[in-house]
């Protein structure tokens, strides 16, 4: 993976390591490249989607095991050229990510590979068993088994966590292509180095990267996929049975008016920290929160939110107390006059009212948080996400506007005792997590599905009666 000048990124293919004669830059938060990522072409791809398609699978057991082996080498070994304190230091430089974040997915990375089975039995039937051999198939069961047997992954690069999802996928028996983002390859690169070091063969799990275009043959090779996007990619696969889609979070806070959130000052912080961890650009950062209790009641909240934020330090990606995202001035800007054209007629509140862009000295500038106030939960901008602490702030009524500006949340949490509120936002089925109480939108747990169990999409219940 490195040379003494550059970091380089090569697939992972049916025959090892492949450097592609195109390469590609990838630079750091100041622009400065520090890597180089090789684009393998369409036919490359398909050699490789061949040769998963005749792969092998191990036994359960074996492949419980080489997933134990592959976590703890992604989290301590050297592996491509990085020990674990370079990758997370490049990681950290590349996507403009805290460096603290970074640490904590590899965290969860490792956890998530030690226990992908185990995990993935949340999503299993209480009735089906995993084999013919289980006694319970002597008096008829649902069989669990797999709805194919090769799985492609269009990855996203906003954040190294996305990449604790997948492996559940290995611990089912697929044999798994990844496609990384151009943007961070380095997370995906080492986890595939890992899993194949830890005994996966090179025709179970292979590193693809490549151009949008090209990504199109995995997804066409592959028996189901996942892939990650913004709302175009939910319209062009949301109808696909065969394409689990990754989109947009709009996640959301309802604070009710028992929730007295002036008396609880740890409520400013639970929605600022639910805005801001890992820098907000996570689907499951919140961007919208809903004040039961009129406009007046809606300003107050924004200004406390907004004076909590703008606490966060301004400082480096590498830097332990970093939080903030970093990007490169000019994007950085960029961003600006995008949420300028998205905000239009709300109110912004706060210090960051005239800009949210703090310049660093090296080129790169860090994004501070966003809070607007909006004139009523309709407004448009309720639904907008952006990749950095955004939050938009509007009033909420109970009775005039109910459930319907909660709807296609994919996390809300709703601070309320009320049990008929509660029943009514747990009835809506477009909001798909609902988290009662003082609960961070972020929070996970492998027994909580994301946006439905990943098993769920990969496996079906088939019949099953043995005597054998």
């Amino acid at each position: 993976m490195t040379t003494d000048a550059l970091v380089q990124v090569d697939a992972l293919g049916p025959a090892g390591a492949y450097r592609a004669r195109y390469r590609e830059p990838v630079t750091d938060v100041t622009g400065r490249t520090v890597a180089e990522v090789g684009l393998v072409p369409d036919p490359y791809v398909a050699r490789a989607m061949a040769a998963l398609r005749k792969g092998t699978t191990a036994p359960l057991e074996q492949r419980r095991a080489m997933l134990r082996t592959a976590a703890g080498l992604f989290g301590s070994a050297t592996l491509l050229g990085l020990g674990p304190d370079d990758y997370q230091h490049l990681v950290s430089r590349v996507a403009g990510l805290g460096i603290t974040a970074v640490r904590a997915s590899t965290e969860k990375i490792v956890a998530r590979c030690a226990s992908a089975w185990e995990d993935a039995q949340a999503a299993r039937p209480a009735g089906a068993v995993t084999g013919w051999r289980d006694p319970e198939a002597r008096d008829g069961a649902a069989l669990w088994s797999r709805r194919g047997d090769v799985f492609g992954v269009h990855a996203a690069g906003n954040h190294p966590s996305v990449h604790a999802a997948w492996i559940q996928a290995l611990a089912l028996g697929y044999r798994v292509a990844v496609r990384p983002s151009r943007k961070e390859p380095f997370t995906p690169a080492r986890l595939v180095a890992a899993l194949r070091e830890a005994g996966f063969g090179a025709d179970a799990v292979v590193l693809l990267p490549t151009d949008h275009a090209v990504s199109a043959t995995m997804l066409r090779l592959a028996d189901l996929s996942m892939v990650y996007g913004g709302d175009a990619v939910i319209q062009r696969y949301g109808a696909d049975p065969t394409v689990l889609p990754q989109g947009p979070g709009r996640t959301k806070i309802l604070l009710a008016a028992d929730a007295d959130w002036r008396d609880h000052a740890d409520l400013v912080d639970l929605v600022a920290d639910s805005a801001a961890r890992s820098g907000g650009a996570g689907c499951t950062n919140v961007t919208g929160v809903l004040v039961e209790g009129g406009a007046d009641e809606a300003r107050a909240f924004a200004t406390a939110l907004a004076d909590r934020l703008a606490t966060l330090p301004v400082t480096h990606p590498e830097d332990d107390d970093a939080v903030l995202p970093v990007h490169p001035v000019a994007a950085a800007r960029a961003l600006e006059t995008q949420l300028r054209s998205v905000a239009a007629d709300a109110e912004p509140v706060g210090a960051t009212a005239d800009s949210i862009v703090a310049e660093l000295g090296d080129g790169s500038a860090a994004l501070r948080p966003a809070v607007h106030l909006l004139a009523s939960a309709a407004a448009p901008q309720l639904g907008a996400e952006l990749p950095f602490p955004c939050v938009w702030v509007a009033p909420w009524s109970r009775a005039g506007d109910g459930v319907a500006p909660l709807r296609g949340t994919l996390v809300l949490t709703a601070l309320t005792n009320d049990d008929a509120l509660i029943d009514a936002l747990a009835e809506e089925r477009t909001i798909r997590n609902v988290y009662v109480g003082a609960r961070p939108t972020w929070w996970a747990d492998p027994r909580v599905p994301h946006d439905d169990y990943l098993a769920g999409f990969l496996m079906e219940s088939r019949g099953i009666v043995s005597t054998a």
